[in-house]
């Protein structure tokens, strides 16, 4: 009698952790597809703008760096441009 309720225990025991394996796997499916969506646009968007689209990844990489430096080094010219796109 007790070995038939620890049998069904365990087997209960089995199935919620397959179920727990099952939503972390499918959590961790749909966190990769949005990240995966979301580098696409942004892609899109630089090549959209910078017109990029003949350069190669490596040289993207060096655009992106000189956008970067030239960001960082005008900090307050950048943040007046976004709050005016977004009047």
């Amino acid at each position: 009698m007790i070995s038939e309720e620890m049998n069904g225990i365990n087997e209960k025991i089995r199935v919620l952790e397959q179920r727990k394996k099952a939503l972390e796997y499918k959590l961790t499916n749909e966190g990769r597809k949005e990240r995966t969506r979301r580098l696409i646009q942004k892609g899109a968007l630089l090549e959209k703008y910078l017109n990029i689209e003949e350069l190669t990844v490596e040289e993207t990489e060096i655009v992106l760096k000189v956008v970067a430096n030239f960001k960082n080094k005008n900090t307050d010219y950048f943040e007046n441009q976004i709050r005016r796109f977004h009047e």
